[in-house]
């Protein structure tokens, strides 16, 4: 029978040989099919500007419809579709222009500090506050298996915490 090869661009399958895998990769509906996903992630404000760079299709203006289609020199958008496409041009660039100041350290700590008093207790429970002298004990829940069952990947730390090796060069 052969193995298959499913093309994601164009969502069709053929026999993988290399005359056939060759052939739809050098075709013109794949071409077309692969611009088109990549066009799919193009920025609001680059197709804008390619598009008023462009000057209207006549024959897509008169008929609605293109010989060339997708492939067409100039631009299928009517006024609206300009119009739309910069008031999101526009909606994007106030997002990312957003003027408000850059947070305080100063403030967001302080609102962390009254958190951390506000949510001591938590429900009759009074929830341990972190210190750094405390060691961390780490627990199972009940129903597990016992922890030499476990995957290495999977123990916990030792109560000392990892040793750390010296000397030990990655790459």
């Amino acid at each position: 029978m052969g193995k298959t090869y499913f093309c994601d661009y164009c969502g069709r399958s053929f026999q993988d040989n290399l005359h056939n895998r060759k052939k739809h990769l050098q075709g013109v509906q794949h071409q077309r099919a692969k611009k088109f996903w990549f066009d799919s992630f193009r920025d609001s404000a680059t197709i804008l500007a390619e598009e008023l760079a462009k000057k209207p299709c006549r024959k897509f203006l008169q008929s609605g419809q293109c010989d060339f289609g997708a492939n067409c020199k100039f631009s299928h958008m009517t006024d609206d579709d300009v119009q739309k496409l910069r008031q999101k041009v526009e909606e994007e660039n106030k997002l990312e222009h957003d003027d408000r100041p850059a947070p305080n350290i100063d403030e967001w700590l302080a609102k962390r500090a009254k958190r951390k008093e506000n949510n001591s207790h938590i429900s009759g429970l009074e929830v341990e506050k972190e210190i750094d002298d405390d060691p961390v004990v780490y627990w199972l829940p009940p129903g597990y298996h016992a922890v030499h069952e476990l995957p290495p990947s999977l123990h916990p730390p030792p109560p000392g915490g990892w040793k750390s090796a010296l000397n030990i060069e990655w790459g």
